[in-house]
């Protein structure tokens, strides 16, 4: 990550707007108590003393201490660095969150189900149902830009996993009803897409781009282990899907531009959030 240029040290806290010549100690001494070629008057006459490098100095500081990881990449790389914190080293190197859930152990190591898979599908859908909706419903059309910047992006999954739950459904296997984690999740997108914009993109990021990485990796296991390596549409995606997540990323740092700083740092701080609600239902696969 770039990062400011750093300050060079201050040499010295005063400075003169003056011609003066500059003494050193023994050189002051010497010319005024021997030579006597600076008299007292002309002393008088020296300028004030002037503090305004130090002062332009520390604000420069204090401004690129405050600087966030990966803020002079835009916006998005700020989520993507806190985001990656809340992995544990399993799921990714950057991780730092100690394991506690049977999810967040590394992919290889999961136990699946068909039923539990199900299940996840179903809740997922739910959660997409809403997402989109919010994001096409013109009812919406006041939240923070939302729909016009992020309809049709082709991250959308919930056409594809209307597919995916059809082919099941053919398999001979019993469909679930939307179970209390994804219900839960979708009534809190909707809230926040009435209420609070920044937090609502915070979600809207961490729900697609995780399912384009991490989901994808889940996706194959699942397919290798339960499905005779049957891919679901679910991990497929129409177009280039790196051109289309750059797509998406231009125009999350393009609406982020005109957030103060204040509100960047809430949408940040609703990551966790994203992950207990995403972590819960993920946890439906082992279940």
């Amino acid at each position: 990550m770039a990062s400011l240029t750093p300050l060079y040290q201050i040499q010295s806290i005063f400075h003169y707007k003056t011609n003066y010549p500059q003494f050193s100690t023994h050189q002051f001494r010497s010319n005024f108590f021997f030579q006597k070629k600076l008299s007292f008057s002309s002393f008088n006459r020296m300028p004030p003393m002037k503090q305004s490098t130090v002062i332009v100095s520390a604000t420069s500081a204090a401004a690129e201490k405050k600087r966030h990881p990966g803020e002079s990449k835009g916006f998005v790389e700020e989520m993507r660095f806190v985001a990656m914190r809340l992995h544990t080293k399993d799921q990714a190197k950057e991780g730092e969150k100690e394991v506690t859930e049977p999810e967040e152990r590394a992919v290889t190591k999961w136990e699946p189900s068909v039923d539990g898979y199900l299940r996840f599908l179903v809740d997922s859908k739910i959660v997409y149902d809403t997402l989109e909706k919010i994001v096409q419903d013109a009812a919406y059309s006041g939240v923070c830009c939302v729909d016009a910047e992020f309809k049709n992006t082709g991250l959308e999954r919930s056409a594809n996993l209307d597919k995916d739950l059809k082919w099941f459904k053919e398999q001979g296997y019993t469909i679930p009803e939307p179970s209390s984690p994804g219900l839960t999740y979708a009534q809190y997108l909707t809230d926040l897409s009435q209420n609070d914009p920044q937090a609502f993109i915070c979600h809207f990021y961490n729900i697609y781009f995780a399912h384009s990485a991490g989901g994808r990796m889940i996706g194959k296991k699942i397919a290798g282990q339960l499905l005779n390596d049957q891919a679901l549409e679910f991990y497929k995606w129409d177009g280039d899907l790196k051109q289309l997540l750059q797509n998406v990323r231009d125009k999350l740092n393009k609406v982020a531009e005109e957030w103060t700083r204040e509100e960047k740092d809430h949408c940040l701080e609703e990551t966790e959030k994203s992950f207990k609600f995403s972590g819960e239902i993920l946890r439906l696969i082992l279940s």
